[in-house]
């Protein structure tokens, strides 16, 4: 299709930027959802169409099925060249092999919502109200926004003024927390689409992610507004009673943690860390086995919707925000590079307990995309290749939705 957004071009950082997908309305996927096949040769991607994969060496485009009702594209499996996708009406979830186009029926989920799926390709997890519990509040959630697949947040001021979409949207998300509302966290079995409920709660329980290698952990949070909850939580599927671990323990008022992922080692959980919210700003490492935590600064510019990690741990990147999130940045929406330096100790003396202290360290950052013409309720949503030579992300800077590739060196 033609489209007047150009294929290529070299922003003023120097850095290259490519188009990989040809239909306006294409899309990537969420930050932390993994759209990479196992050999890290090709990025899958959605097309108004359907889901199509891009050879991350030559970007060559090519369609992998066409998908005729409305879907969702899930995520990429780290063991097979599967994509898995649910088509929205019938609730039905399948997986397609990224090679020759061939579809598997896993079965249907009509009520739970599927979120991520364990490093061995054996279960999807996923979450669900308890389909007894009945309440108006569930219809503050119950429509989205074609244009940017987010909820629709509406509210007023008590003088009838409309609340902006920012103010609609922390109203709305602390009445759904302070209802209660009971849920079922559950697993799904890929080969026979057998369903087991693993864990309940009256916790709002949202943004599931399993390890990337180990197939027992689940990572997930505790929705709401972010500084009044604890967010940060693991499960262990193999344990007897599972039993959900807290990561962070909030010290301050008003301090919030979240848009957690796993690093690609999947030996720690890395976050956005505010203390307190919207102040002062860090991302947050803690390394499961130890217990370690190390915090990088960043200032407000610089604080971005999603962080990610690059797959050696040596670079970190940030798709930036606009004036009216949580930073309310004046100078935000940019694509961010960022390498993490440590604070040496004074005189090389260290303190008697640092090994139990958080490791300090700050973000050297550098701008790579501007993305000052974007809709950020869109998210960029920007992640490393397996190699570590692109930041993959999703923008309409030029007017349609298309997603890009923009090398992590310069020219």
């Amino acid at each position: 299709m033609l489209t007047d957004t150009p294929r290529e071009w070299v922003e003023l950082s120097g850095h290259r930027v490519i188009r990989l997908s040809d239909e306006p309305g294409s899309s990537s996927l969420y930050f932390n959802f993994n759209a990479y096949t196992p050999e890290g040769d090709c990025v899958v991607i959605t097309t108004p169409i359907g889901i199509s994969k891009v050879e991350l060496s030559t970007f060559k485009l090519s369609q992998v099925i066409l998908i005729s009702e409305h879907f969702s594209l899930l995520f990429v499996g780290k063991k097979y060249r599967r994509a898995y996708y649910r088509l929205n009406e019938s609730k039905a979830l399948y997986w397609v092999d990224l090679d020759t186009s061939e579809t598997h029926l896993i079965g249907k989920e009509p009520l739970g919502d599927i979120q991520t799926i364990n490093c061995d390709e054996t279960y999807l997890a996923g979450v669900e109200v308890d389909p007894t519990y009945k309440s108006d509040i569930l219809d503050l959630f119950s429509k989205r926004d074609p244009k940017t697949d987010q909820f629709v947040y509406v509210a007023n001021w008590p003088d009838g003024t409309p609340m902006t979409y920012a103010d609609a949207k922390e109203l709305r998300l602390a009445q759904r927390l302070e209802a209660r509302v009971p849920m079922i966290l559950f697993l799904i079995d890929v080969k026979n689409g057998q369903r087991t409920d693993v864990y309940r709660a009256t916790d709002w329980l949202n943004h599931l992610l399993f390890s990337p290698t180990d197939p027992n952990l689940l990572m997930f949070c505790h929705e709401g507004p972010w500084h009044q909850v604890d967010r940060l939580w693991t499960l262990r599927l193999d344990e007897t009673p599972i039993i959900p671990h807290k990561i962070h323990e909030r010290r301050m008022n008003m301090e919030i943690a979240g848009h957690e992922w796993f690093s690609h080692d999947g030996e720690t959980i890395w976050y956005d860390l505010q203390t307190p919210r919207g102040e002062d700003f860090w991302v947050a490492g803690y390394e499961l086995k130890t217990g370690k935590r190390t915090h990088y600064h960043l200032n407000r510019n610089e604080w971005s919707v999603h962080f990610s990690s690059s797959p050696n741990n040596s670079l970190f990147c940030g798709d930036g925000g606009d004036s009216e999130m949580v930073a309310h940045a004046e100078d935000g929406t940019w694509l961010y590079l960022f390498t993490p330096k440590g604070i040496p100790d004074v005189a090389g003396l260290k303190s008697p307990d640092s090994a139990n202290l958080i490791v300090p360290g700050y973000f050297e950052s550098k701008k790579l995309v501007d993305l000052k013409k974007s809709d950020y309720r869109l998210e960029p949503n920007a992640n490393f290749t397996p190699d570590g030579k692109y930041l993959i992300f999703r923008s309409n800077l030029h007017g349609a939705l298309h997603v890009y590739a923009v090398e992590v060196k310069p020219r």
